[in-house]
C-alpha cells in the first residue's frame, strides 16, 4: 500500500515528539508500505512568526509573510526526516517547490491548482521515504504561497490524491471524529466512520478535526481518510463515501464556532441591485458570507439585511458594509461579535422529519433565544448568544442520543 500520513503541530512540538513520529513512520515501512510524510510546524512556531511580523508591521504584505511562515514546516520536515534515517531508513524532505505543488496566486490563502509529484514518485521507486513541508506551494512565477490555517491538511489530501494513495491518515492530537467537543461533553463517543459530506459540514461549523478544504478534496477525488492520534494506537475515524448504513443515524454530531459576527444594515432602501452590490464588495475583498436573512419593512420601502461573517474579517466587513449603505441609502449598521453559531449534522436528516423542530424545541425549552436560522438538506445552524454555546452543545447531544453511554441499534460500524 501507499500510505500518506501528515502530522499536526502537536506531533512534532518537540523532539521527543518528532522521535516519536519517526517511530510510527518507521513501522509502517517495515509493514511494507510506501510511506509519505506531510508535517506542519513545530506547535506555536507559525504564531510566533506571526508575533515577529506583527513588531514591524500591522499589516505585514502577504508574499513576505508567505514566505515567512513557510519556514516552520521546512524546519520540521528537515528534523523529521533526519529523525527516520536515524533509524536506518532512506528519507528525504522537501518543499512545496520541491513537491510540484502549483497554487495560484492568493497570498496567505492560496488555492492549490495541480502538483506535479515527479521528485516523491522518484523517491518513492528508491525506497526512500519523502518528508514533505505541509501549508505550502509555489505558483507559477515560484513566488512561495501558504494555504492558510490547517493547510497542511489540505496537502496531505492533495498529494493522497496526486499519488493515488491508497489511504491518507492525518495525525493529531485527538484519536478522531467524535460527536461533540469532549472539553465540553465529557461522554461525547468518537464515530467509527462518517461520510465526506457530514465531516465537510463538521469542518465547516466550526469543528477543528480536519480543515474544511482538505474535505473538499478527499470528496472530489476519493481519497479514504482516517483521523487518528499520533499520542496512542487507537483505532481512529474513517472519512469515506456515505453508504445507507449512515442513513439510519439521523444526527452525527452537534458543532459550534464562535469565531461568528452578525452585521446588520438598517432601513436599507428596497430596490433591486441592493443586496448585489453589496455582497459583490464583500467577495471582492475575499470575506466568505454564511448566513443571511433579509427582513422586508411593513411599509414594503426598506429592509434589514442581517448576515454573518469569519469574526477576523468582521471590522473589515463593517467597513465595506457602512461604505456601500451610505451609497445606497440607510438608517444605520450595526456590528454583534457576542454570538455563536451552534449546528446539528446528519445524512440521516434527509430522511427523518421533526429534527428541526426538536432542535428548537430544546434551546427554547433552556430560554435560548435564536437569532438567525440556516439549513441544508444535513446541516440546521442557528446563532446564538455567545454566552449560551457551552449550554447549547451540552443540552442538543443529550436530546439527540449522542452520547456514548447511550445505545442505539443505529450506532456507525467500520
Amino acid at each position: 500500500m501507499l500510505i500518506v500520513q501528515k502530522y499536526g503541530g502537536t506531533s512534532v512540538g518537540s523532539i521527543e515528539r518528532i522521535k516519536a513520529v519517526a517511530d510510527r513512520v518507521s513501522n509502517t515501512k517495515k509493514q511494507g508500505n510506501d510511506v509519505v510524510v506531510i508535517v506542519s510546524a513545530m506547535s506555536g512556531e507559525t504564531d510566533k512568526l506571526i508575533g515577529l511580523a506583527n513588531q514591524i508591521s500591522a499589516e505585514p504584505d502577504g508574499r513576505e509573510m508567505d514566505l515567512l511562515l513557510s519556514s516552520g514546516e521546512r524546519i520540521s520536515a528537515a528534523l523529521t526526516a533526519i529523525a527516520i534515517s536515524e533509524l536506518g531508513f532512506k528519507s528525504m524532505s522537501f518543499t512545496g517547490r520541491q513537491t510540484g505543488i502549483i497554487t495560484d496566486e492568493a497570498h496567505t490563502k492560496a488555492k492549490i491548482e495541480y502538483i506535479s509529484g515527479e521528485r516523491i514518485k522518484k523517491a518513492i521507486k528508491k525506497g526512500i521515504i519523502p518528508v514533505i513541508a505541509g501549508f505550502q506551494g509555489v505558483t507559477e512565477t515560484s513566488d512561495v504561497t501558504t494555504l492558510g490555517r490547517g493547510g497542511s491538511d489540505l496537502s496531505a489530501v492533495a498529494v493522497a490524491a496526486a499519488l493515488k494513495a491508497d489511504l491518507c491518515e492525518i495525525y493529531t492530537d485527538v484519536d478522531g471524529v467524535y460527536t461533540t467537543d469532549p472539553n465540553i461533553v465529557p461522554d461525547a463517543r468518537k464515530l467509527d466512520k462518517i461520510s465526506y459530506d457530514e465531516m465537510l459540514e463538521l469542518a465547516s461549523l466550526g469543528a477543528k478535526v480536519l480543515q474544511t478544504r482538505s474535505v473538499e478534496f478527499a470528496k472530489k477525488y476519493n481519497v479514504p481518510v482516517v483521523v487518528r492520534s499520533s499520542f496512542n494506537n487507537n483505532p481512529g475515524t474513517l472519512v469515506v463515501k456515505e453508504d445507507k448504513d449512515m442513513e439510519k443515524v439521523v444526527v452525527s454530531g452537534v458543532a459550534y464556532d464562535k469565531n461568528q459576527a452578525k452585521i446588520t444594515a438598517i432601513a436599507v432602501h428596497d430596490k433591486p441591485g441592493v443586496a448585489a452590490m453589496l455582497f459583490k464588495a464583500i467577495a471582492d475583498a475575499n470575506i466568505v458570507v454564511d448566513m443571511i436573512v433579509q427582513n422586508i419593512s411593513s411599509d414594503g420601502k426598506s429592509t434589514d439585511i442581517s448576515f454573518t461573517v469569519p469574526k477576523t474579517d468582521s471590522r473589515k466587513a463593517l467597513k465595506i458594509t457602512e461604505e456601500i449603505v451610505s451609497e445606497i441609502g440607510a438608517k444605520e449598521v450595526k456590528l454583534r461579535e457576542d454570538i455563536a453559531k451552534i449546528s446539528i449534522v446528519g445524512v440521516g436528516m434527509r430522511t427523518h422529519s421533526g429534527v428541526a423542530a426538536t432542535m428548537f424545541d430544546t434551546l427554547a425549552k433552556h430560554n435560548i433565544n435564536i437569532m438567525m436560522i440556516s439549513t441544508s438538506e444535513i446541516k440546521i445552524s442557528c446563532i446564538i448568544d455567545v454566552k449560551y454555546t457551552e449550554l447549547a452543545v451540552r443540552v442538543l447531544h443529550e436530546a439527540f442520543g449522542l452520547s456514548k453511554n447511550v445505545k442505539t441499534k443505529s450506532k456507525k460500524k467500520l
